[in-house]
This record gives C-alpha cells, sequence and structure tokens, in this order.
C-alpha cells in the first residue's frame, strides 16, 4: 500500500493551499476504509488535523483548523483532499495522509490507529 501526498507549497498568509493523497495497493480497498490527515511541525509530535469516514459522508477537525480546512475523498480516484483557506503561519508543518484498516470504520483522531502513512508533504506559511 502506498500514499502518495502532493500539493505542498510555500503560501502567504491568508492563502490557500489544497493538498491530495493518492492511494494504490492491490490489497487496499481505498473506498472501504477511513482516512485522516496529520501535521508535525518542527520540534513538535506529529497532531491530528482532519478526518474522513469510508463513505465520506463524516468528518471531523481538530478544533486549530476548524471552519479553515475542508478534507474531502473521491472514491472513484481512490484519493482523499485537504483544502486549506485563510492559512497562518502557525499551519506550517510537514501534513501526512493516513489510512486505517478499519472496514467500514468510522472518523479516527488518534495517531495511533492509522496503518499507513504518506511520506508527507511541506507547507510553509510566511507571515
Amino acid at each position: 500500500v502506498q500514499l502518495q501526498a502532493s500539493g505542498g507549497g510555500l503560501v502567504q498568509a491568508g492563502g490557500s493551499l489544497r493538498l491530495s493523497c493518492a492511494a494504490s495497493g492491490r490489497t487496499f480497498t481505498f473506498s472501504r476504509y477511513p482516512m485522516g490527515w496529520f501535521r508535525q511541525a518542527p520540534g513538535k509530535e506529529r497532531e491530528f488535523v482532519a478526518t474522513i469516514n469510508w463513505r465520506g459522508d463524516s468528518t471531523a477537525y481538530a478544533d486549530s483548523v476548524k471552519g479553515r480546512f475542508t478534507i474531502s475523498r473521491d472514491n472513484a480516484e481512490n484519493t482523499v483532499s485537504l483544502q486549506m483557506n485563510s492559512l497562518k503561519p502557525e499551519d506550517t508543518a510537514v501534513y501526512y495522509c493516513a489510512g486505517r484498516l478499519t472496514m467500514y470504520g468510522p472518523v479516527w483522531f488518534e495517531r495511533a490507529g492509522y496503518d499507513y502513512w504518506g511520506q508527507g508533504t511541506l507547507v510553509t506559511v510566511s507571515s
């Protein structure tokens, strides 16, 4: 199973970015599993950002991004996205997508519950 994250970059405060994560692998039926986005800033632990259930009709967000970020998925294309608006310097981090091997599972907040991780994409927000 491979998760390939993309879309990171340098943006000014107040700007927007859209991250995407493409899943591949014969043993991973993407549409059956919940997905999540996490981030890790320099010197800090990896933290939860957003999660979406297998069907895409239930989402949850960290309080720090609620109202600014939107997670979505396209099960036909095996992708999960994170639309990030009104970016702040404190959003600067490496962003990771993750997959949880709980078939038809709900949203999931805890990092330890995810089984597959992408390589990360760097988001830098300048002030």
